[in-house]
């Protein structure tokens, strides 16, 4: 059956404030390869596109006079298998709910609108993470960024779940916080609503949207006029 209306959810800086968990094992790792730790503001710059791109790139500002170090995959494997495992036991320590996820969800349900997660978390640590912080029963559908051969910003991201949940891509939107999601919705065709201060590097007005917000309080507003169109 065709839905009344998807939504697809980014989750790190969307749903849930996870930089602090992620800079906790972002810094572990770091100190125990001999590297620079990071700040929290730092750490948002790095967040959205996997463990692998995260130590790569804070691996590159922090020591580029040691490329051959940095350059080894056996040592970059070595770090990132370190977050993961680190991470997996440590994922909802100082994360929190974006304010009003909640209750904007249980609206949602109650409107029988389908809702699924989009994220380059792996999967795996993307489920544990949900059903830790209690709202993995809101989703129908949890796509992490192993669980496809594509991953945002690359719209099958997208596209391949709204068609797993036999959604129709006229009557879905993304919410999500960063360039991997509004490049990702934009190619795909959906509409993009937009969070403030993301986990990005950009400027909200680079960034592909139709709505920008502060958090979820009110959002049932915006998201009433995709369920009258």
């Amino acid at each position: 059956m065709t839905q009344k209306l998807t939504i697809i959810f980014d989750l790190d800086g969307t749903l849930a404030d996870t930089a602090p968990d992620l800079l906790r094992a972002h810094n572990h790792v770091m100190r125990k390869f001999g590297y620079n730790t990071k700040n929290i503001e730092e750490i948002k710059n790095y967040v959205g596109q996997g463990a692998a791109v995260m130590i790569g790139k804070s691996i590159w500002s922090s020591a580029k006079k040691e490329l051959s170090k940095i350059t080894d995959q056996k040592v970059k494997d070595e770090m990132i298998k370190e977050f993961l495992e680190y991470y997996g036991k440590n994922t909802v320590v100082d994360s929190k709910l974006i304010k009003g996820v909640y209750d904007f969800l249980k609206w949602a349900k109650t409107q029988n609108i389908s809702m699924a997660v989009c994220t380059n978390k792996q999967e795996h640590l993307a489920v544990d993470f949900l059903k830790k912080i209690k709202i993995y029963d809101f989703f129908e559908y949890v796509a992490g960024r192993n669980t496809f051969d594509y991953c945002k910003p690359d719209p099958r991201h997208i596209t391949s779940i709204i068609e797993i949940m036999n959604g129709d891509l006229k009557k879905s939107l993304m919410i999500g916080d960063s360039e991997n999601d509004s490049e990702a919705a934009k190619s795909a065709g959906i509409p993009m609503i937009l969070l403030e201060d993301g986990y990005t590097e950009k400027k909200v007005e680079q960034l592909h949207h139709d709505y920008l917000i502060k958090d979820f309080v009110g959002l049932e507003k915006i998201i009433s006029k995709y369920l009258n169109d």
